[in-house]
């Protein structure tokens, strides 16, 4: 069984609330007895299975997972543990009507991929869709940043974006590629009908080629300053957020 750790209050809590995550051992960090502290405790409690409880100081939590923002808070968990079908699965068995989807083509720096994760969760996508080469997938950094989202919002990772893309079309979803030259902006766009995906590109090269083909149509965001750009994570919000505003 391979093994990883997971840290953070927000993604500690995620994990212990969701029953079938495997979780091994807990790590809190020595001499803390706060709110956030005793909450982790109660939900160990209420766990059918028992899970074993390391309390270190500040050196030994370092020794284990690096210096990182980790609360205090560390799990070991089985890795891997949050398995999906797969997309095309997925996809049949849900309610399509009114749908959200989330492409991000490319995204190599987890940060953004946690912050994109968290974004998409209190926007209610229905999943986030990357390619699984040349692109970050969920790591213990984007859980950290995700803040519990990386747990609950569906991610799949696809072998061929393209036909993924073509998949969604023929579901009768439209996509929308975020570009810096499109000639409509994302106010021009009517997301308030039908199903939509959503889809932004790397922080540096934004959509490649052949994901811009498979766009139903091409929108930017506005830029009225002289920053020529958005880091992706941004971009993502305000996307997103414009078709939570125009639904409802």
């Amino acid at each position: 069984m391979t093994t990883e750790y997971v840290f953070g209050y927000h993604t500690a809590i995620a994990f212990l609330k969701n029953k079938t995550h495997k979780i091994l051992k807990v790590y809190l960090l020595k001499d803390r007895n706060d709110a956030r502290f005793q909450e982790i405790e109660k939900l160990l409690q209420e766990r059918e299975e028992k899970i074993s409880l390391k309390i270190l100081d500040r050196k030994q939590l370092e020794n284990l997972i690096g210096n990182v923002a980790h609360q205090g808070i560390v799990l070991e968990v089985e890795k891997n543990i949050v398995n999906y079908t797969s997309f095309e699965e997925f996809l049949s068995g849900i309610n399509i009507s009114g749908s959200l989807f989330l492409i991000l083509d490319g995204i190599l720096d987890p940060h953004n991929l946690g912050a994109c994760l968290r974004t998409a969760n209190a926007a209610g996508v229905t999943a986030v869709i990357v390619p699984k080469d040349n692109a970050v997938g969920v790591t213990p950094v984007v859980r950290k940043v995700a803040s519990g989202a990386a747990e609950v919002v569906p991610f799949f990772q696809v072998t061929n974006l393209a036909r993924t893309m073509q998949t969604l079309k023929d579901n009768n979803i439209w996509i929308y590629g975020a570009v810096l030259d499109a000639a409509k902006t994302i106010y021009e766009i009517d997301f308030s009908s039908g199903s939509v995906a959503i889809v932004l590109g790397a922080e540096e090269k934004g959509l490649r080629r052949l994901t811009r083909e498979y766009c139903d149509e091409l929108m930017k965001i506005p830029m009225i300053g002289s920053m020529p750009s958005l880091n992706v994570s941004v971009a993502t919000g305000i996307c997103l957020f414009e078709a939570v505003r125009q639904r409802r």
